[in-house]
């Protein structure tokens, strides 16, 4: 700097950069960023041979050099764009075919820092460079979507006449039983009580979830099965018709103590009969052309690394063996067409039942496409027949996606084939993983497109607001209301997630595997076998679920609510996760806060696409800010029982001292308010007073 100063006239932000500049010479930290959002990256997905414009931002005037780092050249990068807080720096380079690695390197007199996905560094580390896969484009309509998971059996019973009846079949040793009551709640063993909710249910409420904002709607397996969860597929080409239509029921039920490991030949007339399962996915067709018509996507759930002994190719309990238009099941016969699409450990004829099954479980047969191309093809069909007319489905979930086959290399490859195949049917089919742990390996643009998102959201939200692990097994003190902690997961976490992935990771509280995030809120360890199902509501605080719905609806990702979360559901894990929805008993202000945090993430550019910094934390407090080029959101979290006050910098996410804000939304331990109120920064810092168990979502008035 030149000239004259006077220091009294400089804000706060000026000051900080004429310390570094004049005292130490060194960039300021703190200003330093870059991401993978258009704003950083244009084309933010190059394709392949595409140029692509990089940007970081520094502090105004504060730096001397940066040198944009690749995997293949270090190049010089030029001011560009100039703002009253902020330089952008910025270069070309054009991607090839292979992955693009990059990074920062910042020098202000003697000193240079890297700054790379995890944020600013002293060194450079590999494991935190930036990528650019080129040619990896995740669906626009999945960025930032309102995904809403339903479980079927127990959402809404809109068809009576297709209801599994007590006594149809033996499921695991025990009658199946057909539950009138739709309030009771699930046995700790309940995976053989049906409830009734089917496909009809989803066709009569899809006004209730049109008039919540629900984008796109992810159903739990819906083929033939046995069980209520049907994660042990009978026939891979059909809706279950318990879920669909029952036109033909002839048959008689055998006698009780013929029906175990026999054919009940009431469920056969009723899951094999051809002209039930055609009409349950005419249902199926218009149940998606009537989602489609209102704007909403659908996503279906693939579980290809296993599936049932009731499934026609293993045909363990012989339901297919007689019926016309089968062959024989790899259980029942050795020549059957299937015998490869399991790995039996007989060496002799006839069987004696030992096979591979997934965590050893024999209902769960694990499928075998190392030893099988044709069950390889015949899975790849299925994949693509879903995605294509005239089902037209805009998507799969994809069960233990990292557990499908007997190797890493094999996982890898059948996942490469299957996004080639489904992309070449549906290009604009969204590929989503169920994954614990680092899912980088997966999502380097030739598999999946992005995963259910544990590491990066569930988890350090559930362990930082409410001290519970997310199957309610585990209570730890040191998480609890540990910003820091939080904070470092996230980072950490996110930097294994690429752009295009973050923004249309599930980022869901709950779901069908894990205890409801409304019951973690009571910080109790717990399960219906071991305390009760009752216990499961006792002790809650819904404050915290406010609290938790105002940071999914404003996190990074497509955020994802488990049907009846909105209306305040309860319950351990699994099964009593699968609650049915209380309806004519719903929480309506909650579902009110749902609607009305909806309608401010769908409004907002930067809460679907934006980036995201940390502001601020402190134990059970928690600030971040979501922006673009034209939109500056706060977000604090008071997740404590006191009245807490907090100066928050910001100027960090473009926030400057003329600019208005307001309050679109707080919400407190009784409930939320839509009041706006007003308020500007004073040199870069914005002061709030939050009361406890509340959050509240501040955003600049537009000039």
């Amino acid at each position: 700097m030149s000239g004259q100063i006077n220091i009294n006239r400089l804000s706060r932000y000026q000051k900080l950069n004429l310390y570094f500049e004049t005292v130490i010479s060194a960039p300021n930290k703190e200003a330093l960023f870059s991401d993978g959002t258009e704003l950083y990256r244009s084309p933010s997905e190059p394709g392949i041979d595409e140029i692509v414009t990089l940007r970081i931002r520094t502090g105004k005037d504060n730096i001397d050099s940066v040198i944009l780092v690749t995997s293949k050249e270090r190049i010089a990068m030029s001011l560009g764009k100039e703002e009253e807080l902020f330089d952008y720096y910025e270069a070309q380079v054009q991607v090839g075919h292979e992955k693009l690695e990059y990074y920062f390197e910042i020098t202000a007199g003697p000193v240079t820092c890297v700054y790379n996905s995890y944020g600013v560094m002293d060194e450079d580390k590999p494991e935190y460079r930036f990528s650019i896969m080129p040619g990896f484009k995740t669906p626009d309509w999945a960025k930032g979507a309102v995904i809403y998971q339903i479980f079927v059996d127990r959402f809404f019973n809109g068809d009576t006449s297709n209801d599994v009846e007590t006594g149809e079949y033996y499921y695991i040793g025990e009658q199946v039983k057909q539950i009138k009551d739709w309030n009771k709640l699930p046995d700790a063993m309940g995976v053989r009580e049906f409830y009734g909710g089917d496909l009809k249910g989803v066709y009569k409420k899809l006004d209730y979830l049109q008039d919540l904002g629900i984008e796109a709607i992810y159903l739990n397996p819906i083929f033939v099965s046995p069980s209520n969860h049907k994660y042990d597929i009978q026939d891979y080409d059909y809706v279950d018709p318990h879920f669909g239509v029952i036109k033909k029921q002839e048959g008689e039920l055998l006698p009780p103590g013929e029906r175990e490991n026999k054919r009940a030949t009431r469920y056969i007339s009723k899951v094999t009969s051809k002209e039930n399962l055609e009409a349950s996915n005419e249902l199926f067709i218009e149940l998606v052309e009537e989602i489609h018509k209102r704007g909403m996507k659908i996503i279906l759930d693939g579980v290809f690394n296993h599936c049932g002994s009731f499934n026609k190719w293993m045909d363990r309990e012989r339901i297919y063996e007689s019926e016309d238009g089968y062959a024989l099941g790899a259980y029942v016969a050795r020549q059957s067409p299937y015998h490869t699409f399991f790995k039996f450990y007989d060496t002799q004829w006839p069987y004696n039942g030992k096979y591979d099954g997934w965590w050893g479980h024999d209902t769960l047969p694990k499928l075998n496409y190392e030893d099988s191309e044709p069950l390889l093809e015949d899975v790849m069909r299925i994949a693509r027949k879903w995605v294509s007319p005239p089902y037209n489905v805009d998507g799969w979930r994809l069960d233990v996606a990292a557990d499908l086959g007997h190797s890493s290399e094999f996982n890898h490859m059948f996942w490469k084939r299957f996004r080639q195949e489904v992309k070449k049917a549906n290009p604009e089919a969204i590929i989503l993983a169920e994954h614990y742990g680092d899912p980088s390996s997966w999502l380097q643009g030739d598999e999946w497109d992005t995963v259910m998102n544990y590491d990066a959201f569930m988890e350090p939200i559930s362990w930082f607001l409410t001290g519970v692990e997310k199957h309610s097994d585990e209570f730890s003190e040191e998480l609890f209301g540990n910003a820091y902690l939080f904070e470092n997961f996230m980072n950490q976490n996110m930097t294994k997630l690429n752009s295009q992935s973050i923004l249309t990771a599930m980022n869901e509280l709950s779901n069908h595997d894990h205890s409801r995030f409304l019951t973690r809120t009571n910080h109790k360890v717990g399960r219906t076998a071991t305390v009760g199902a009752h216990m499961a509501n006792q002790g809650v605080n819904k404050g915290i679920m406010r609290e938790a719905v105002v940071m999914q609806m404003t996190w990074p990702g497509a955020p994802t609510i488990y049907y009846g979360d909105e209306a305040g559901v309860c319950g351990w894990t699994d099964p009593d996760n699968r609650r049915t929805y209380p309806w004519g008993n719903e929480d309506k202000e909650l579902i009110q806060l749902h609607k009305e945090l909806i309608r401010i993430h769908k409004d907002y550019a930067a809460l679907k696409r934006g980036s995201v910094i940390f502001l601020g934390g402190d134990k059970h407090f928690i600030s971040y800010g979501r922006f673009d080029a034209e939109e500056h959101f706060v977000i604090a979290v008071n997740n404590s029982e006191v009245k807490k006050y907090v100066e928050l910098p910001v100027w960090k996410i473009g926030i400057q001292d003329h600019m208005m804000l307001v309050s679109l939304i707080s919400t407190n331990a009784d409930g939320y308010s839509l009041n706006a109120t007003m308020y500007h920064s004073i040199n870069g810092m914005l002061s709030l007073t939050i009361e406890p168990f509340s959050a509240i979502v501040i955003k600049n008035l537009k000039n």
